[in-house]
């Protein structure tokens, strides 16, 4: 899962999401990471603030809200249980997830460089080496 690393919410979301990861089978990365731009090239926009998540999963890349409820499925119960929102056309989730994503920076803060992992969760991070093959 890549993320936007000076986001506090979305820093927030993923010790959220470890913690409700049963089997540990999801790894990080901030989408300004070496990481980030080696597995998605094109998709990282180096110049401008990243405005979505990033799920590899299964061969697959999701982004916006169809990430964010594919990262559900994955997690304990009874999160699996939003992914029936899958149903909501994408016009409309997307629309709500970009509405939340223009004003998360007010509504939560930002910080001026990534955040380290604390211990703990440093090790679900993506190493420089990694190809991200271990995610689920």
């Amino acid at each position: 899962m890549f993320f936007d690393g000076v986001c506090n919410l979305c820093n927030g979301a993923v010790r959220f999401i470890a913690a409700n990861d049963p089997h540990r089978s999801f790894r990080f990365a901030s989408l300004q990471s070496p990481q980030a731009r080696a597995l998605l090239g094109d998709r990282v926009a180096v110049a401008r603030e990243p405005d979505s998540i990033v799920l590899l999963a299964g061969g697959r890349s999701y982004e916006r809200s169809d990430a964010a409820l594919h990262i559900a499925l994955g997690m304990r119960a009874p999160w699996p249980l939003a992914f029936a929102a899958i149903l909501i056309p994408r016009a409309v989730r997307d629309a709500m997830y970009t509405w939340i994503a223009r004003n998360r920076y007010r509504w939560f803060g930002r910080t001026d460089t990534c955040a380290l992992p604390p211990p703990g969760l440093r090790e679900r991070f993506l190493a420089d080496d990694d190809d991200g093959s271990t995610m689920p």
